[in-house]
C-alpha cells in the first residue's frame, strides 16, 4: 500500500502544511498547481522535496477558486474545464520536467474530485483532458463499489488509474466518504491507524453502521497539516 499526502499548499506569505516533515513518509505527493493553492516558488520547492525523497510527484488540479481553497463547485463548460485542467497540470509539469522530476499522476482536488466521483460528465470531462496531455498520465479515484465501471471509462480513454482509499475518513455502506458535517466523519489517531492497516492487509473497511466493506485501493491518502497528524502519519508508515 502506496502513501500519499496533498503538498504544495502554500501560497505567497501564507504557508500551510508541514511538507518537508512530512515528504520523507511519502511515496506520492499530490501538489497543489495554482488553481486552489500552490504558486510558482512553492511549486518548484515541493517538487524539490519530492525529488530529494524519491517521491512520486503527482499534480492537483483544482477548480479556479483560490479563496475558496477548491473546495467550492463551479459551473463550467466541459471545454473550459478541460482547458483548465490542462493549463494547472502543464504549469507544474514544465518546472517538474526542468527539475529532471516528470509528474506520474494526478489527483484532483477538493470540490473538483467530489464533483468527479459523483458526476459522470465532470469525470469524462476530467478524463479526455488526461488522455489529451503530451505524455500517459495516471488518474487517480475513490476506491468505490463503482470500481468496475470506473476502469471501463478509463480504458474507454486510453487512461491506467489508481484508486485510493482514506486512513482517517469514515466509510458509509456504499463505499462513499461520510460528508464532513457528520460528527463521526473524521476519525481519531487510533482508529485511522486500524483503518490503514485493515485496508492494507485485507482491502477492507469498517462502515459506519459497523459492515465490512472490501474497498481495493492503490494508495492511502493521510494528512500531515499538523503535527498531530503527522504522527499519525508516522505511526502508518512504520506499522506498515
Amino acid at each position: 500500500m502506496l502513501l500519499n499526502a496533498d503538498l504544495g499548499e502554500s501560497y505567497g506569505a501564507w504557508t500551510m502544511g508541514m511538507d518537508e516533515q512530512l515528504m520523507p513518509l511519502l511515496d506520492q505527493a499530490n501538489i497543489a498547481c495554482g488553481g486552489h493553492a500552490g504558486d510558482p516558488l512553492t511549486m518548484r520547492r515541493t517538487l524539490e522535496l519530492a525529488k530529494a525523497a524519491g517521491v512520486q510527484a503527482g499534480a492537483h488540479p483544482s477548480y479556479p477558486d483560490l479563496q475558496g481553497f477548491g473546495r467550492r463547485s463551479i459551473e463550467m463548460s466541459a471545454d473550459e474545464l478541460e482547458a483548465q485542467i490542462l493549463f494547472q497540470i502543464s504549469a507544474l509539469d514544465g518546472i517538474a520536467q526542468s527539475l529532471n522530476h516528470p509528474l506520474a499522476y494526478v489527483k484532483p482536488h477538493g470540490a473538483l474530485y467530489n464533483d468527479m466521483m459523483a458526476d459522470a460528465a465532470i469525470r469524462a470531462s476530467v478524463m479526455r483532458a488526461l488522455s489529451s496531455y503530451y505524455r500517459p498520465l495516471k488518474l487517480m479515484l475513490l476506491a468505490t463499489a463503482e470500481q468496475e465501471q470506473h476502469l471501463i471509462e478509463a480504458q474507454d480513454h486510453g487512461l491506467e488509474l489508481l484508486f485510493e482509499a482514506f486512513a482517517d475518513r469514515a466509510y458509509t455502506d456504499e463505499g462513499k466518504l461520510v460528508a464532513r458535517s457528520q460528527a463521526h466523519a473524521v476519525h481519531g489517531e487510533d482508529k485511522a491507524l486500524e483503518q490503514a492497516l485493515l485496508l492494507a492487509q485485507d482491502q477492507l473497511v469498517v462502515t459506519e453502521s459497523g459492515n465490512r466493506l472490501e474497498v481495493r485501493a492503490d494508495t492511502l491518502c493521510v494528512h500531515g497539516d499538523n503535527p498531530a497528524a503527522l504522527a499519525l502519519v508516522k505511526r502508518i508508515r512504520d506499522a506498515l
